[in-house]
């Protein structure tokens, strides 16, 4: 299949906000099958990389699964929502603005050092298991408004995720991945087994 013409049919699967956010672009040297990077704050638009030479390997509907999964794992990460951490960090830079017109150095100090903390927190929510949990509850919502079953997209997502870690030649499953199989299991009827209520808050 040429890459052009699978370019077109996924943004025909994917929600109007992964178009107006995300960009599909080829890149054949790369080792992965799908990558895409963090998006930081100041970053428009959100690239998804494929090396289509790898891509093809997979089916249609784990194709469709797993892009779906990265446009929702991108379009979740939120960096500017009203929430506590938000308020600490204004509050910090603000504070640390005002300090430094009164030359009290360390008032700036402490304020700067409250908005850092509050941002790495702002982080690590971003880059927690739960944002690829929730990507891959978002991607089974989609799939089923393009025709498929929660138990079928739950399944072909799990054999994505499984057959992209043969296909990359890894040697197994990270720690992540391993927690989103297993609730994958459970959404699919594989397993009775599913997640603690920790992860699925």
């Amino acid at each position: 299949m040429e890459p052009n013409a699978e370019i077109r049919r996924l943004l025909d699967v994917m929600p109007a906000s992964g178009r107006m956010m995300t960009k599909i672009v080829s890149k054949p040297e790369q080792a992965k099958v799908i990558d895409s990077f963090f998006p930081l704050p100041w970053n428009q638009e959100r690239p998804i990389y494929i090396n289509f030479d790898l891509w093809f390997r997979l089916t249609k509907s784990q194709r469709d699964l797993l892009l779906l999964q990265t446009v929702s794992w991108l379009t979740g990460v939120k960096w500017f929502k009203p929430d506590i951490y938000q308020g600490v960090v204004l509050v910090g830079l603000l504070g640390g603005v005002i300090e430094s017109t009164q030359s009290d150095v360390v008032g700036v100090v402490i304020a700067v050092g409250l908005s850092a903390i509050a941002s790495f927190r702002i982080w690590r929510t971003n880059k927690s298991p739960e944002l690829e949990l929730n990507a891959d509850a978002a991607a089974i919502r989609i799939a089923q408004r393009r025709g498929y079953s929660e138990a079928e997209a739950a399944e072909h997502l799990l054999s994505a995720i499984e057959e992209i870690a043969k296909i990359e030649g890894r040697s197994g499953l990270n720690f992540t991945e391993l927690i989103r199989c297993q609730n994958l299991r459970a959404i699919a009827g594989f397993s009775p087994v599913g997640l603690p209520e920790s992860y699925t808050k």
